[in-house]
């Protein structure tokens, strides 16, 4: 003989009233969720401008000291350079001269000027 699925005639009353009762459930208005500190929309831009900001000034930092170290790689890599000490050694004498250059030069016109 088969067994009945639902069982008696009280069971599948039980099982159909447990059923009602969950439905009803679904319609009870739940508690709501509120968070532990409530900020407004204000605040949150506020927050979060001022993540976006210290973000930028962080990056903007990085990128400066990231320049810093490539132009002081660079003054190191000229100063070991023999050919460019040279360079700056023959410009150096060059500038020296061309101011004495530039100071007889001056001396002359001075002293021509006040025999006039």
């Amino acid at each position: 003989m088969r067994d009945p699925k639902l069982g008696s005639f009280s069971e599948r009353l039980n099982s159909q009233a447990e059923a009602r009762k969950a439905l009803l459930e679904k319609f009870k208005p739940k508690p709501t969720v509120r968070p532990e500190t409530f900020e407004t929309r204000e605040q949150r831009k506020a927050r979060e401008l001022e993540e976006v900001r210290a973000r930028r000034a962080a990056e903007k930092e990085a990128a400066r000291l990231k320049a810093e170290a490539a132009a002081e790689a660079a003054r190191l890599a000229l100063e070991n350079d023999e050919q460019h000490q040279l360079e700056l050694k023959r410009q150096e004498r060059k500038d020296r001269k061309s101011l004495a250059k530039a100071d007889a030069r001056a001396r002359r016109e001075a002293k021509s000027a006040q025999r006039r």
